[in-house]
């Protein structure tokens, strides 16, 4: 595949993901698929994706996930997202609902393989997150 293949590959992958159409997932992910939710905390498969995504996408009255820009080399695709939820309606990385806001960057290293993707390492500052989430 070329870099612009993997980058629509990756922008496919997305707007599944910001569509909630987690059965679209599979197609995208290599049989071999792993997350990474931040270092060292692997996730095999698309359930511990989709696990892990559901878990925050649902403790938000409504969300947004936006790919804001991609940068490509060979086999990998650097990606910068905004992640937008709106009314913290169900607990979150231990933080109680308090009907909160956060709008959070989120990085994430995509690896192709095979013309799907094999891993995808996420990166988010957590205490930004849980500070908007407590805030007064």
């Amino acid at each position: 595949m070329s870099i612009e293949d993997n980058k629509r590959l990756v922008r496919a992958f997305y707007a599944a993901l910001d569509a909630q159409d987690y059965g679209a997932l599979d197609g995208f992910c290599h049989d071999d698929f792993v997350f990474y939710s931040q270092v060292d905390k692997p996730k095999p498969g698309v359930a511990g994706l989709v696990a892990s995504e559901k878990a925050s996408f649902e403790a938000f009255e409504s969300f947004r996930f936006t790919l804001e820009q991609m940068v490509a080399e060979e086999n990998k695709v650097a990606a910068y997202l905004i992640f937008e939820g709106k009314n913290h309606i169900r607990p979150v990385m231990g933080v109680e609902p308090r009907n909160k806001n956060t709008r959070l960057s989120v990085f994430c290293l995509l690896t192709i393989k095979d013309g799907k993707i094999i891993e995808k390492r996420a990166h988010f500052d957590v205490a930004d997150s849980t500070a908007q989430l407590t805030a007064n």
